[in-house]
């Protein structure tokens, strides 16, 4: 699917592996190039004709990154394995989602980071297995070009999810400390260069520079150990891709003191393939049943990475909150002895009071006020005109709908003090609150609960379960992807099954 700027080259391959029946693209003049070369190749420009051919096993998705998820989830619904082009999504969450999908259809879910692929790498990921380097402690690459510049997506997510993938297999951590800054010099939103800083567990930190207004094309990976270096610049002939520098760090009176030597060149060629075959392969290899290095869950951590890099990308600091994790609209305001997560998000006109606490990847619309004391998980959502009281709690991952409400008290009077009254609220994990909702205190909300919009809730509600009304009661069950479970307890949509309360 997607046969133009690099999915031709996937056409390349596959009808060199004698595996290519059908190419699906919407644009005739693309098609009509194809038809010349593959004569024997069915043409299309449907991809649900596409999907309905007989004795089609696997699709193989090149089209832009904001269509990757929409593509690869209908592929793996229809019962086809996929490989899909860097990134598999634009967000950790439809990653997810096609992982979850290809588990429970038995498919393939395969992702193009081609550099796994490329014998620089495996060569430098022996290197590091059998000791040469020493110990791991530095890497940084640079994918610089002139072009092609995108609109659907910024040099960061055009250019870095191949270097991220590499980075993390070869660390075979996740980073614990992603930063990100960039410059939007083209289009006002749009990041032409960008540079990220990752820190991982083990004490490995790495640099990774990315821009498509370089004026001249340059990929270089360096990987620095406490015994060697190798740097892999894979515009050079296969013969200097990759050289290794015998250079070390010795101590001399307390300093350090570097050792440099003369670079030893290891030639590629006599075992060299195209990296792009060699990834075909590996594919077709995975649908037989062979493990591979690039599955749906490697391509889920890369997009993590990019997430965390992208939010730190849009992180623009109030000018009295300068240098910590979070963004606070300069209309907002919040109150001593609270605390923010990273990557946290308080827009206009809204008040944290004293006390409260905010965890990370928290996105707080307009009008919004929290505590004090107040509780509030990670990746939670508020949106616009909500109040949370003292005595509420949300867990990680709960969405508040618009001018959802909560109370802290049951019996209030004006000219009475209730404060050694409150009725403590718990939203659990992954619970969806409706606009409009209101909450009685002193209730909880289940785990991946959906109370729906108008919805008056006066008693718990179970983990799952789905309840609206006034007063509220339950409809059904929700899957955790927010959709309703059938009467076997089955999700259409993802095509999970849960084991209810």
């Amino acid at each position: 699917m997607g046969a133009g700027f690099w999915g031709k080259n996937l056409a390349r391959n596959f009808h060199q592996l004698n595996v290519l029946k059908l190419i699906c693209d919407p644009s005739e003049t693309v098609l009509s190039e194809n038809r010349e070369q593959y004569p024997d190749v069915t043409l299309t420009p449907s991809f649900p004709d596409a999907l309905a051919q007989a004795n089609l096993d696997a699709v193989a998705i090149a089209t832009p990154a904001a269509m990757h998820f929409s593509i690869a989830r209908e592929a793996l619904l229809a019962g086809k394995h996929v490989f899909v082009e860097k990134p598999l999504a634009l967000t950790v969450g439809e990653g997810e989602e096609l992982v979850a999908i290809a588990r429970q259809k038995n498919r393939v879910l395969f992702v193009g980071h081609i550099l796994h692929y490329h014998p620089a790498i495996h060569t430098i990921r022996n290197m590091l297995a059998e000791g040469e380097l020493g110990r791991l402690q530095y890497i940084y690459s640079n994918r610089l070009n002139l072009g092609k510049f995108r609109r659907e997506e910024n040099s960061l997510w055009s250019f870095a999810p191949h270097d991220i993938s590499v980075i993390l297999s070869l660390v075979n951590e996740e980073p614990t400390q992603v930063e990100a800054i960039g410059s939007n010099i083209l289009h006002p939103s749009i990041a032409d260069t960008s540079l990220m800083h990752l820190k991982f567990p083990c004490g490995v930190a790495a640099h990774i520079f990315v821009s498509w207004l370089n004026p001249f094309k340059e990929q270089k990976l360096v990987v620095t150990g406490d015994r060697k270096m190798v740097v892999f610049d894979d515009t050079l002939p296969r013969e200097r891709k990759l050289t290794v520098y015998p250079h070390f760090i010795r101590w001399q009176g307390g300093l350090p003191v570097p050792e440099k030597k003369e670079g030893i060149p290891i030639d590629l060629s006599p075992a060299w393939e195209e990296p792009l075959l060699l990834e075909c392969r590996a594919f077709l290899d995975a649908v037989e049943g062979k493990p591979c290095r690039t599955d749906g869950e490697e391509g889920v951590r890369v997009l993590r990475v990019l997430q965390k890099a992208q939010e730190r990308l849009d992180f623009k600091p109030h000018a009295a909150h300068e240098g910590r994790g979070y963004f606070i609209h300069e209309t907002s305001w919040m109150d001593e002895g609270c605390s923010v997560g990273d990557g946290t998000r308080i827009w206009h006109f809204s008040h944290i009071l004293r006390g409260s606490r905010l965890g990370q990847g928290v996105n707080i619309g307009k009008y919004v006020e929290i505590g004090p004391n107040a509780v509030i998980g990670n990746n939670v959502k508020i949106q616009n005109h909500v109040s949370i009281f003292e005595g509420v709690t949300l867990e990680d991952n709960v969405f508040c709908g618009p001018s959802c409400v909560f109370t802290n008290v049951i019996n209030p009077r004006s000219f009475i003090s209730r404060r050694k009254e409150i009725k403590p609220t718990l939203v659990r994990e992954g619970a969806t609150i409706g606009a409009n909702a209101t909450i009685l205190c002193g209730v909880t909300i289940g785990r991946y609960a959906f109370v729906g919009m108008g919805a008056v809730v006066t008693r718990d509600v179970p983990d799952h379960a789905l309840v609206y009304g006034n007063p509220a009661t339950q409809q059904g069950w929700m899957c955790e992807c927010g959709n309703k479970l059938d009467k076997q307890n089955k999700c259409g949509h993802c095509g999970k099954e849960r084991r209810l309360p």
